[in-house]
């Protein structure tokens, strides 16, 4: 059985094979969906897919809603012809439980799917309709940076600045989400509220500033009038709201899709596009989920508290997203990547059954996180960590990887470990005795040498700045011995990779020491890792 529409009217299949259909009209919400719609996404992955999409499917099914949401994807078009339209925008949704049971959905809230460089004109049809309250983004944390880390715009960043949206469409992703809203300014200065739900921390604000710098620049050279500025920073007009997303969706897993295969359902092979993304008509994910937004939305929104969203304060969005990029989850996560690449684990669950990297990620979280927390109020930092310690990360059934996890560490570790610093020296806390953060570092260093604890090379996972750090370190062999100041310093010193200069906070040299002691043979590693987490 192939998953489409006509597959989902042979509902005896569906239930032998234990899957649930959507309980809603499909042909009604498209078709409503088409005429007035409330809710634009950018971004078609995987998080999309196990998360918003299955919102507001909740939210059909239960009538609250009629309309569903429109998709489009500004990055790799191939997602869309390969994941979406060949599966008529049909998902399955597999939820993977820490018990060992499966839940396994059909989601089906997608009304169109678009491809926003080929599509554009039919995309800008719906973004200027007076019903959108709410335009969303899962476009990866580095998917909002318009320039380099010298300031410099990206040449497609700098080449869109220069683009007469009147005339031409840019062709950057931020490019044209600039141009749809301003095709929505010309449209009678519509309000909307867009909504970032990537992990960067105050990330309304990021994408605001991205909004803002196309339209100062495409104002200076005259392509649009100052008013368009003026819209785009009245936030009665539009906002910019601050979120936090949490729910680990891992890549499509081989298991799961044996699962539906054995199942009967054909086609359930995932693929690799050109641009290295893992995509497959279904989604493994984990049950457990919080989405947090700050509740500003000038033209109404959809009704997802009724689907456990938290709409609430600025502040207190902040607070939760500190509390857990910075506490209680995404520094735990980083720590298990670095030393599950380094001990060659291929599954984060595994890494929970080492007694070594379970008291690492502790000491991480209980010892050096909690003591300078944020507790945001609605949610009790403790049972958080609690529950990702002793549910989450443990679940056999959660086929995700440090592999994954270690993708663009040099932009993860200024937010999820330099605000931790930065907090000890803010709140008077000594600092100078923490062991297990620098152990972390000292880790990434060791790490980005391509070289595992048995002395094998491994593939280290994609990063914007690896080609530069990777020169930085270049002639570092294990089985030297120190010392390595000349060529850790500069990295160590840099705030662009740490959020802080970790000699500033006394730590440098012990961040050196960790890292020579680890380079000193193979099976060094793991011997500094269990003397430091005795």
């Amino acid at each position: 059985m192939k998953l489409n529409n006509q597959s989902l009217k042979d509902t005896a299949f569906w239930e032998k094979a234990n899957i649930s259909l959507p309980q809603f009209d499909r042909e009604k919400m498209i078709a409503a969906t088409k005429a007035s719609p409330k809710w634009v996404h950018f971004g078609a992955g995987n998080i999309f897919r196990a998360f918003p999409a299955a919102m507001a499917q909740q939210l059909l099914e239960e009538g609250i809603e009629t309309t569903g949401i429109i998709v489009a994807e500004g990055y790799d078009g191939e997602i869309i012809d390969k994941g979406f339209t060949s599966f008529d925008n049909l998902t399955i949704l597999v939820t993977l439980k820490s018990d060992g049971n499966t839940e396994k959905k059909v989601i089906a809230p997608i009304a169109v799917s678009l491809k926003m460089d080929t599509e554009f004109e039919e995309l800008k049809k719906y973004f200027t309709a007076p019903s959108l309250q709410m335009a969303s983004f899962t476009i990866t944390e580095k998917g909002y940076n318009l320039t380099d880390r010298n300031g410099t715009p990206f040449p497609v960043i700098a080449e869109d600045f220069k683009t007469n949206p009147k005339k031409a469409i840019p062709q950057s992703y931020l490019g044209r989400v600039a141009a749809l809203l301003y095709e929505r300014y010309l449209n009678g200065a519509l309000p909307l509220s867009m909504v970032s739900m990537d992990n960067c921390s105050h990330n309304g604000d990021i994408l605001f500033a991205a909004m803002e710098t196309f339209a100062k620049n495409w104002v200076e050279k005259g392509f649009a009038d100052s008013a368009f500025l003026d819209y785009v920073r009245d936030r009665s007009k539009v906002a910019f709201p601050w979120s936090m997303i949490d729910k680990i969706t891992p890549r499509p897993d081989d298991s799961v899709r044996d699962m539906l295969t054995n199942a009967g359902l054909e086609d359930m092979q995932g693929f690799v596009t050109q641009k290295q993304t893992y995509v497959a008509p279904f989604v493994n994910a984990e049950e457990t989920q919080y989405l947090i937004i700050e509740d500003t939305f000038p033209n109404g929104k959809p009704a997802l508290e009724k689907a456990g969203v938290l709409f609430t304060s600025k502040e207190t969005v902040d607070r939760v997203e500190k509390m857990k990029v910075c506490t209680c989850l995404n520094p735990l996560h980083t720590s298990l990547a670095v030393f599950g690449c380094l001990l060659g684990y291929t599954r984060i669950s595994e890494q929970m059954k080492d007694p070594d990297l379970v008291k690492l990620i502790k000491g991480v979280g209980y010892d050096e996180g909690l003591p300078v927390v944020t507790d945001p109020g609605i949610i009790k930092p403790r049972d958080f960590i609690d529950q990702v310690i002793n549910i989450r990360l443990p679940n056999p059934f959660m086929p995700d990887a440090p592999q994954r996890i270690a993708m663009d560490t040099s932009l993860k570790i200024p937010i999820r470990f330099g605000e931790t610093l930065k907090a000890y020296k803010e709140t008077g806390k000594n600092y100078a005795d923490l062991k297990f953060i620098p152990l972390v570092f000292a880790g990434w260093l060791r790490y980005l040498l391509g070289i595992n604890d048995e002395g094998k090379p491994f593939e280290v996972s994609p990063d914007p700045n690896y080609d530069n750090l990777a020169s930085a370190l270049l002639g570092i062999e294990l089985g030297q011995t120190g010392s390595f100041r000349s060529k850790l310093e500069p990295i160590l010193s840099n705030p662009a990779y740490f959020g802080v200069n970790v000699y500033e906070y006394g730590l440098g040299e012990r961040v050196e020491d960790l890292f020579t002691q680890m380079l000193a043979s193979p099976g060094a590693v793991r011997q500094v890792l269990s003397k430091i987490c005795s």
